[in-house]
């Protein structure tokens, strides 16, 4: 799944939402410089918000095609999985992860951001969780069930994102937490909301990772279903977003 969103990553550059700039300028304030290494930059969306708050950033990226676009935005990336990835000796003031984290090795990667991050450096790993109306949650949960039976995610759980979210988040702060060099983890949270028309939310539905290796006549089928939904609320919604941030400084030596 983790290499499937670059089949259309005009698409997923275009639709996906940016981070709150709150969470940017605090990151931007915490780190001890404006060297930023972006793990799992995608199409450049959290790169692009941190080069307009001063800082040099470098992206990596397992997937070339989402690369590509980042670099035709103005992002300097090179192309590797972290693990993989080659520091060669360069170390940032801060290393971020927007909605990727969970796609790197939990070990491996706590260990090579210590690795490559200054003392006093914050490794920074940040995710959206939304919060779709009921009615449109509901017809999205029915349609997907019926065509995917045999799927292993839970369709239900996005009724109670935040729920569905939290093991995940405990892991990265534990794992954070076992790896040499990093303080006690904290958690931050910014509440917003986006206003979305009918054609926007479809726009962007296929960019789920659930959707991206559906065949097309199964996604038309939940696309046209969800867009029902939302005809019943008037052809838009405002959608209820969470960003959860977990965040620990590089320990500075004694």
């Amino acid at each position: 799944m983790a290499e499937s969103f670059g089949v259309d990553a005009e698409r997923y550059d275009r639709t996906r939402p940016a981070y709150p700039d709150a969470l940017v300028r605090r990151i931007v304030a915490a780190a001890p410089g404006p060297d930023v290494l972006d793990v799992g930059c995608g199409t450049g969306t959290a790169a692009r918000q941190f080069q307009q708050a001063g800082c040099r950033v470098l992206g990596v990226e397992p997937d070339a095609r989402m690369a590509d676009v980042a670099r035709r935005t103005g992002v300097d990336v090179e192309v590797a999985t972290f693990e993989a990835w080659d520091p060669a000796g360069r170390t940032f003031d801060a290393v971020v992860a927007g909605t990727a984290w969970h796609w790197v090795d939990p070990v491996v990667g706590a260990a090579k951001a210590a690795q490559v991050l200054r003392p006093g450096g914050l490794l920074a790993a940040f995710w959206h969780v939304f919060r779709l109306p009921p009615e449109v949650a509901d017809a999205f949960a029915a349609v997907y069930r019926r065509l995917v039976p045999d799927s292993p995610v839970d369709v239900e759980a996005q009724k109670a994102p935040l729920d569905r979210y939290e093991p995940m988040f405990a892991k990265a702060a534990d794992q954070i937490r076992q790896a040499d060099g990093f303080g006690d983890p904290e958690r931050w949270r910014y509440e917003w909301e986006k206003p979305y028309t009918r054609d926007e939310w479809l726009d962007q539905l296929p960019t789920s990772g659930i959707l991206t290796r559906l065949p097309q006549d199964q996604l038309t089928e939940i696309l046209d279903t969800v867009g029902a939904a939302i005809d019943t609320l008037g052809g838009g919604f405002t959608m209820s977003y969470t960003t959860v941030a977990i965040v620990a400084c590089r320990v500075r030596p004694a």
